[in-house]
Formats: structure tokens, sequence, C-alpha cells
């Protein structure tokens, strides 16, 4: 690869992008010499709950941040976030540039084996794009499965004040509640990816979570598109 490949992360909230966010650790152990831009608008997380839904508004501030980052000379561009799932969609006929989700490889996976997904979220948009882009794999793989929601309701709140314990259990006792109905439970937010062992262990079910295999997926992406 080239030391002038570069992968642009889009964000929509200040919460993940300090250096030392697991995205970057990611991108730094599977692409050392690529160069990694961030581009993030901080309050379209924030919008996207207080609307309940992505707005033509939110949609065309991630367009502007593809946009934006395909301007800047970026190779692959990467969605750090999992609630604006439709807005990138619009993005990807906008820009030249591959757009890669978060959680493109880790819902691919989900479905390879499973008849019964659950999908485990704390913020309530991101259940909606979630769902469909475990459909779509499926679709995709031409598997007939069954999807299982699961909202833990205010624990995205609990964990931006500060409160990381009390996130932390109200995501288990959520986990362990869907665990029953399902085969594999998939974490929707990149924030809630460091519980996927201690839920793992909790319910005895598999857990994917969406960092390290976004981040992989991604770098393939990137190695295609230098080779």
């Amino acid at each position: 690869m080239s030391t002038t490949a570069s992968i642009a992360v889009l964000h929509t909230s200040l919460l993940f992008i300090n250096p030392d966010s697991v995205i970057n650790e990611h991108l730094a152990e599977l692409t050392p010499d690529a160069h990694v831009l961030h581009f993030v608008d901080s309050d379209v997380l924030a919008a996207v709950v207080r609307d309940g839904e992505v707005s033509p508004s939110s949609t065309q501030r991630m367009v502007h941040l593809a946009q934006a980052a395909e301007a800047a000379g970026a190779d692959v561009i990467f969605s750090a976030c999992s609630s604006v799932g439709p807005a990138i969609d619009v993005a990807r006929r906008l820009v030249s540039v591959p757009i890669v989700k978060i959680d493109d490889a880790m819902t691919a996976s989900a479905v390879e084996t499973a008849d019964a997904v659950g999908v485990l979220a704390t913020v309530p948009t991101t259940l909606p794009p979630t769902r469909a882009l475990v459909e779509e794999k499926a679709r995709a793989a031409g598997r007939d499965i069954t999807v299982r929601e699961r909202l833990c309701e205010g624990a995205f709140s609990v964990l931006t004040s500060g409160d990381r314990d009390r996130h932390d259990a109200m995501v288990l006792d959520g986990a362990r509640a869907l665990a029953t109905e399902v085969d594999v439970i998939v974490l929707a937010q990149a924030s809630m990816a460091r519980l996927a062992p201690a839920i793992a262990e909790a319910v005895g079910k598999p857990v994917l979570s969406s960092p390290r295999s976004g981040a992989e997926d991604a770098v393939r992406v990137l190695n295609g598109q230098a080779g």
C-alpha cells in the first residue's frame, strides 16, 4: 500500500473521537501506514435522537461530511455511527469513494448461521437501521431469519452523564432478556463493544460488536483500492 493511502472516518458525536478511541486503535494496528482523517458533525447523533429519525437535514449533513472526505482525497470512507445508516445509503450514491458502514461486516456475520438474530441498543434510533441492515444481509445471503430487538432505555444518557457502571448493568440486563429469544446478539452501537465479552459470558450466546470487524472491512476495501 502506498503511504499516501487514506481512510476518512465520519463521526456524529464528539464522544468517541479521542486519540485513544477503539476505532483509532484498530485502524493503527490494521493499516499503520495509512493516513487516517476524521470528519465530525458533533450534533448529528443528538439531532437524530431528538427527531426520532434520520431527518432530511441529518441526511444532508452526513452527505456533506462524505463529500468533504472525498474532497480531502480519502480512498475509503468509514462511517462510524450505526444510527445514520439511511443517510449513508444516500451518500453512497453521491460520492465516488467507497463508503463502509461500521456494522456492515458484523451484520453479515450474524446472519451466516443464526436463525434468530437479536439487536441490542441503547439509542432507540439505532434499532431500525440496524434491523434493516441485518435483514438486507440475510436477503443477500439467501437466509430466512427472524430479528428480535431490545432497547436498554435510558442507558445511553446514563453513559454520557458519566455513570459507566450503571450503563453497563442496564446493558447486561437487556442482553439477558434478549438472549432467551435469539441465537446471536449484535451490539448496535460501538459504545457497547467493550461489553461484548462480559455479555457473552453472562448469556452463553455469541455476541458480535462492530468496531473491530468494521475496521477490518474498511481496511480490506482500502487495500482493494490501493491494489
